[in-house]
């Protein structure tokens, strides 16, 4: 990384994450290869960029090319049918030990810390967060997980110290 781009992930990273609190616990170790794949967005607390959405889904790939993760994200805008969201995005392993503190970059210079929190012994879902915890996702690999099983992953985080107020449930279609 040069210095512009550490000055600018610096201010930008003051920005996002200003808050005394700082959540940096993560899962002790992510398989990538298990972990790429489709997810679906469930509820969390979202971004500016991801207001009212429905059928929500990222998909992680492993650039090895590149040596990073792509991402693509999309989303449904207000309805099961409304205006098709995609932002695709690139992150890099931050922590190669656990593979569980990712650095995403939306666009450039923008770039946060993504961290695995809590992650389904057989991959089926996952939580992920920021350090100051204004951000949340909880994501399945199936598109229709119970509220209760979220409410359940919820409940687990809030124990483990990660602030779970103010959540928005994601809908998806039963159309395939």
């Amino acid at each position: 990384m040069n210095v512009t781009q550490k000055i600018s992930t610096l201010i930008l990273g003051s920005f996002l994450l200003g808050c005394s609190h700082s959540f940096d616990r993560t899962v002790k170790n992510v398989e990538l290869d298990r972990f790429m794949g489709s997810w679906y967005v469930q509820a969390g607390r979202f971004t500016a960029f991801e207001k009212d959405p429905f059928n929500a889904i990222e998909t992680y790939t492993w650039n090895e090319k590149e040596d990073r993760i792509d991402i693509d994200f999309r989303y449904n805008k207000g309805d099961f049918d409304g205006e098709l969201k995609k932002m695709p995005q690139k992150a890099w392993i931050y922590n190669t030990d656990t593979n569980a503190h990712w650095k995403v970059r939306p666009f450039w210079p923008l770039s946060f810390s993504y961290l695995i929190i809590a992650l389904d012994p057989n991959y089926e879902w996952t939580a992920i967060g920021v350090p100051n915890e204004k951000y949340l996702w909880i994501m399945s690999r199936n598109p229709h997980m119970t509220k209760a099983k979220t409410d359940e992953i919820l409940s687990v985080l809030e124990k483990m110290g990660y602030a779970v107020n103010d959540i928005e449930y994601v809908k998806h279609s039963k159309k395939k």
